[in-house]
């Protein structure tokens, strides 16, 4: 019984040693997939780029929050899946700027990029996958992870469609489906941190100190007999 009790206080440091280590990942990704994609003017890789920044936001919430309780990872919860949404919507804004603009996507740099990150992702994910079914917190970690893993495959294949089409065509698809699929994410996480939020609203609260009328009626006892205290005090007279 002991051992068991050891081990369920140990996951805590278990959680934030993960998300320490996705977390740097997740921050030096966002700075080489930022230069990449204004560099190779690519709207899948900005996009995804945006989702590691996102997502470094999210570990740092989630590290916030470890062993803080059921009410504070439901709103941290829900706090990352407004940002998933947040980071969807800024998307779109790309691909209209591009369908704008006009540029062309550089896919080597594109390949290139997205190849490393998706290595950098899949080591991520395999780090937060243990600890995913903790609770709400590592779970919405965990669909982060994964969905970075999906952009970036997204990316590569953008890459070989830009670089076999010779058109920004496959790169703009992509990035509207990183965006639709950032949209789902929010979704799910806002309502399980929602259900989560009633169900921890709902529970009772801690039970108090004992009432004085109660305390007093215990010493004196009631209807005229002597109460377990006052019998007590009786038999320990001469």
């Amino acid at each position: 019984m002991t051992e068991c009790c050891q081990l369920g206080a140990d996951i805590p440091e278990r959680q934030r040693r993960v998300l320490r280590i996705v977390l740097a990942i997740n921050l030096a990704l966002f700075g080489v997939e930022l230069g990449a994609g204004l560099l190779a003017h690519s709207t899948a890789l900005l996009a995804d780029s945006m989702d590691m920044l996102g997502d470094a936001f999210v570990y740092a919430f989630s590290l916030y929050v470890v062993a803080r309780g059921v009410l504070w990872q439901a709103r941290a919860a829900i706090v990352k899946g407004a940002m998933m949404a947040a980071f969807g919507a800024g998307v779109l804004a790309e691909v209209a700027r591009k369908l704008a603009v006009g540029a062309m996507p550089a896919s080597a740099v594109m390949g290139a990029v997205g190849g490393l990150a998706l290595a950098a992702n899949v080591a991520c994910l395999a780090l937060l996958w243990r600890r995913r079914a903790d609770d709400v917190n590592l779970r919405s970690a965990w669909l982060c992870s994964r969905n970075d893993v999906i952009g970036n495959v997204g990316v590569l294949v953008a890459a070989a469609g830009v670089n076999l089409a010779g058109s920004a065509w496959p790169d703009i698809l992509v990035g509207l489906a990183i965006a639709a699929l950032y949209g789902r994410s929010a979704v799910g996480v806002i309502r399980a941190g929602r259900r989560e939020l009633r169900v921890g609203n709902a529970a009772p609260p801690a039970a108090g100190p004992v009432r004085e009328p109660l305390a007093r009626e215990s010493a004196e006892g009631t209807r005229g007999r002597p109460g377990p205290v006052a019998a007590a005090r009786d038999h320990e007279r001469p």
